[in-house]
């Protein structure tokens, strides 16, 4: 299967009912909308704003099935793969393949992000979830200040590896982003190259051949358009975007912590009609009082109302 992610892909959230089991009428209507959209290429499921692993593996694999279900197999499915150690994560690579998934983005080892992570090491993750599961993968390169983001050789290396065919990058370091993207899509042209900058999007979209953001869960027309405006180097046309979309930015992402952008698209989702409350699961907090309806007047305000979900 030839997998083009060139344009964009949200990475959902993970609707749940008020008791805290996976909603999967809200699945169904978040997947047939997003699927819907004209330039949404795929759907990243189980990642950090699908609370992927706060999900139990019989949950993974319902909400990677009942996605698959929902695009009515138009758009690939493409599971976040985050267990610690190699055979755990090829093992839910494994897993994933079976619910219906047609790729995957592998996470960093999570002990690496304090620790960091030994030369090499990485690569033998890469192989050993590959030769398992026979998933076409995707480098997910981690922020800078993280002890988890790869050096460049670590990257080339493993763009290189039998199964890798795109890299999701979020180094948030423009320094290594002028330096080593050109080097990468110069070192393998057929690599497909996704930013995942959700709060400044505008700075890396004229290098990219897309997004995988999870703000394409909560706002994938303008997205699309900004993802084309980039390709086209219409800085103008982007600016608009950038500037339109400002309130909701600030008010998903520009929080004291990223975690908070996870419930930010819930409430954000409510507002545009396709959930009806934004129930998360612990350790994730509800926002305080009032913040789902400043959500609610920033999308308004950028243009962004209720959607019409496909029967």
């Amino acid at each position: 299967m030839t997998i083009d992610l060139r344009g964009l892909v949200p990475a959902p959230v993970t609707p749940f009912n008020r008791d805290g089991s996976v909603d999967v009428d809200a699945i169904h209507r978040l997947g047939g909308w997003l699927a819907s959209v004209d330039g949404v290429k795929g759907l990243v499921v189980l990642g950090h704003a699908g609370e992927g692993t706060f999900l139990t593996q019989d949950e993974q694999a319902l909400v990677i099935r009942e996605f698959k279900n929902a695009v009515n197999g138009e758009i690939p499915i493409i599971a976040g793969i985050t267990g610690e150690g190699n055979t755990v994560a090829a093992l839910e690579a494994k897993r994933a393949v079976d619910a219906g998934a047609a790729a995957g983005l592998v996470y960093p080892s999570h002990g690496w992000l304090r620790f960091g992570y030994q030369q090499g090491a990485p690569q033998t993750r890469y192989k050993e979830i590959y030769e398992t599961s026979g998933l076409p993968l995707i480098l997910f390169q981690y922020p800078d200040a993280t002890k988890a983001t790869y050096d460049l050789e670590t990257q080339l290396e493993i763009a290189g590896m039998e199964g890798v065919f795109a890299t999701k990058n979020g180094v948030r370091n423009m320094k290594r982003w002028d330096t080593e993207i050109p080097v990468l899509r110069a070192t393998y042209p057929d690599l497909q190259i996704l930013t995942c900058h959700d709060e400044y999007l505008l700075h890396t979209m004229f290098d990219v051949d897309g997004a995988l953001v999870g703000y394409g869960g909560l706002a994938p027309e303008p997205l699309v358009e900004l993802i084309a405006a980039g390709k086209a180097k219409d800085y103008a046309a982007a600016r608009a975007i950038h500037d339109r979309l400002l309130p909701v930015t600030k008010n998903v992402y520009h929080r004291g912590s990223h975690m908070e952008g996870t419930v930010a698209l819930k409430e954000g989702l409510v507002a545009r009609g396709i959930l009806e409350h934004a129930t998360v699961r612990p350790p994730l907090l509800p926002l305080a009082p009032g913040a789902g309806d400043e959500i609610a007047l920033a999308l308004r305000s950028a243009n962004l109302g209720n959607v019409t979900v496909p029967a």
